[in-house]
């Protein structure tokens, strides 16, 4: 019931984050990356054009493939997924931007995706894709002349809350990796220290972007690694969600210990009844097949959740963006 209530609460919200007009241009592109392979990413972006569906790896959206950016002076968002995930993983909040004026990057993160996770300890070199997603949406993109450089906002969940937090300012301290899984073995991230070798990583601190301005960040990874000190750098408005029965990072250890140790408080919300991975979309029928521990178990509400989450994640980028 408490939900419901909840949920009910934001239905206006919802509705206001998407008022555009316009439709949703879409596109996948290719970005050369220097001593590397090329970042695949996937670009949403406001258009006039008219849309059609079409297929977006198990799922599908509803997009003008290809369409020109219609208009001038779009914030843009970059966006990264988590651990073994892809750019497609968030692509009905990035529709919800695009649909409220913004562009929007998602990277696929080199190395840390579904088919291939040859870096999935490779954490720290994650914030660096970002550098180069903007870089691009600035510079080289096709329509880079329709995005202001001057606001520029970053959203990240699970192990992409943790690079958005290091691109923005954050320091984490490896080394308390040890420490942690040596209490908690059972815990998701310390799994995955046995699932795959440990990589040694040549850079401490990873690199920050001070072009980012606001970030949203949802069930941050590794979040007991980022000390009051390490998040020092950290002064950028922060939106914080967490799922209140996260069974993968569950609290206080991440998103809790974030918000704690962050300099200036976040807009903080909790999601009444969710687990972790409900900030993804909801699941299509062929992705509950084929992955059903990803897509819930039916009592959560991820559709109606969503309709929200996605009006207040375009809330907070208007609010703090312009």
């Amino acid at each position: 019931m408490k939900l419901h209530i909840w949920l009910a609460g934001l239905a206006a919200l919802a509705w206001a984050g998407f008022a555009h007009a316009g439709g949703v241009g879409y596109e996948t592109v290719s970005v050369p990356v220097v001593g590397d392979r090329p970042l695949k990413m996937s670009i949403w972006y406001p258009t006039t054009a008219p849309e059609a569906a079409e297929p977006l790896a198990l799922s599908s959206q509803v997009v003008a493939h290809g369409a020109p950016v219609a208009g001038q002076g779009h914030p843009l968002i970059v966006v990264s997924h988590g651990t073994g995930g892809s750019d497609a993983d968030h692509f009905d909040t990035a529709q919800a931007l695009a649909r409220a004026g913004f562009v929007v990057a998602a990277v696929a993160h080199t190395g840390d995706t579904y088919d291939d996770r040859s870096r999935a300890l490779r954490i720290i070199d994650r914030p660096r894709h970002l550098s180069v997603a903007i870089d691009y949406m600035t510079q080289a993109w096709q329509g880079h002349d329709a995005v202001d450089a001057a606001r520029i906002g970053a959203f990240g969940f699970s192990a992409g809350g943790f690079t958005v937090l290091a691109a923005i300012g954050g320091e984490p301290d490896m080394s308390l990796t040890d420490r942690h899984c040596a209490v908690h073995p059972h815990f998701y991230d310390c799994q995955m220290l046995r699932m795959f070798p440990r990589q040694s990583a040549t850079a401490t601190v990873p690199a920050h972007d001070s072009r980012i301005r606001a970030a949203v960040i949802a069930a941050p990874a590794l979040g007991y690694a980022f000390t009051p000190a390490g998040l020092a750098k950290v002064k950028v408005p922060i939106q914080l969600w967490r799922a209140e029965w996260d069974t993968v990072l569950p609290q206080p250890f991440y998103a809790e210990t974030v918000r704690r140790n962050l300099p200036n408080p976040p807009e903080h919300h909790v999601v009444p009844g969710a687990d972790h991975f409900d900030f993804l979309p909801p699941c299509s029928p062929a992705l509950a097949k084929a992955a059903p521990s990803i897509c819930g178990d039916g009592v959560f509400d991820r559709a109606a959740f969503h309709a929200t989450f996605n009006a207040e994640v375009v809330r907070f980028f208007r609010k703090t963006l312009g």
